[in-house]
């Protein structure tokens, strides 16, 4: 499995989820790519991913507080896979 990360997740990341953390929800995601639950101690932290099956990749989108935002619109969920599709 192999994990792309985005400029905005790789720049907003530290002020989320310490080393051992990510590192957590990278073997998580292994083990689970499509569970989509949230890892334990992460606290009310959301991970944005997309999971490319067919190439054996994570790509690591954004991550935010829930006290920031609620959700992200589902169409823009869909753009970003569809996007990433055609890479």
């Amino acid at each position: 499995m192999i994990f792309i990360e985005t400029s905005a997740f790789t720049k907003l990341l530290p002020n989320y989820l310490s080393d051992e953390d990510y590192r957590a929800l990278q073997t998580y995601l292994m083990q689970k790519p499509d569970a989509g639950d949230i890892v334990k101690g992460s606290g009310g932290v959301r991970v944005i991913y997309y999971w490319k099956k067919p190439d054996h990749e994570v790509w690591m989108l954004t991550i935010y507080s829930k006290s920031e935002r609620t959700t992200i619109p589902g169409r823009i969920l869909k753009q970003i896979a569809e996007a990433i599709d055609h890479e």
